[in-house]
């Protein structure tokens, strides 16, 4: 299956390390861009804890190899990959295929 692709900013538009939110196909999604191997990671912006769009705010950082975002709201933390919460593995954040095409940040709408 082919995907479609979507471009949803620049990459000068991110913070190396850090989260913004863009609205893709009417759902708020979470980029983090973590700068020096251009790697890009899109999640869903929701934190089904705090239940609210807040993702994007939180702290990048590591947790025994896997990359993770901690909430702003409670501080659970959701691995970049997977979506998948640390502190409970029972609850899991959309992810979404996201890539550099040059200069431009694009993610694949399923």
């Amino acid at each position: 299956m082919e995907l479609d692709w979507v471009t949803v900013c620049d990459v000068s538009d991110l913070k190396i390390g850090a989260g913004v939110c863009a609205l893709v196909e009417n759902r708020q999604v979470a980029i983090f861009y973590l700068g020096s191997d251009d790697s890009i990671y899109a999640i869903d912006n929701y934190d089904p804890f705090g239940q609210a769009n807040v993702l994007s705010r939180g702290i990048v950082g590591d947790i025994e190899g896997d990359l993770v975002v901690a909430s702003p709201l409670h501080k659970q933390h959701f691995k970049l990959e997977t979506g998948i919460c640390v502190e409970d593995d029972s609850v899991k954040v959309a992810t979404f295929p996201v890539r550099l095409d040059d200069k431009r940040v694009q993610m694949a709408v399923v």
